[in-house]
C-alpha cells in the first residue's frame, strides 16, 4: 500500500518539485494543495501519512496548518515537514514547537528531503 503525502505550497513550480521528489520514492504518491484552504479541504478526503508545507502562503499559512492539524484529533498523528525559505531560528523553533517533525530550508537537497520523508514515514 502506498504512502500518501500532502504537499502544501503556493508556488506551482516548487510544489511540483517537492511532489516529484517525493514520488521518486517507491510506494509514495502525493496530493497537491496550492494554499492552506485547499489543504484543509484535502484532509478529510484522504488518509495522509505525511504533510509537507511551506510557511509563507496567503490566507492560511503553514504555521496555521500545523496548529490546525496538531489540534485536531482526527489528524494530530500525521507528521509534518516544513519546507520554507524562512531561515531564521525563531521561525524554525516556532514550527518545531507547534509540532513539525522536521524543518528544511529552501533551496533544499532532494536527496535529503527523500531521506527525511522515508525516516518520518518509516518507508
Amino acid at each position: 500500500m502506498s504512502k500518501k503525502v500532502l504537499v502544501v505550497e503556493d508556488s506551482a513550480a516548487m510544489r511540483s518539485l517537492i511532489a516529484s521528489t517525493v514520488e521518486e520514492l517507491t510506494g509514495y504518491e502525493t496530493v497537491e494543495a496550492g494554499n492552506g484552504f485547499e489543504a484543509l479541504k484535502a484532509l478529510p478526503a484522504h488518509r495522509f501519512d505525511l504533510i509537507i508545507t511551506d510557511i509563507n502562503m496567503p490566507d492560511i499559512n503553514g504555521l496555521e496548518i500545523i496548529h490546525f492539524v496538531k489540534g485536531n484529533a482526527a489528524y494530530k498523528e500525521i507528521p509534518l515537514i516544513v519546507v520554507t525559505t524562512e531561515q531564521g531560528e525563531a521561525d524554525r523553533q516556532k514550527g518545531l514547537a507547534l509540532g513539525a517533525a522536521e524543518y528544511i530550508t529552501k533551496p533544499f537537497d532532494p536527496e535529503k528531503l527523500k531521506a527525511v520523508v522515508k525516516r518520518i514515514t518509516r518507508g
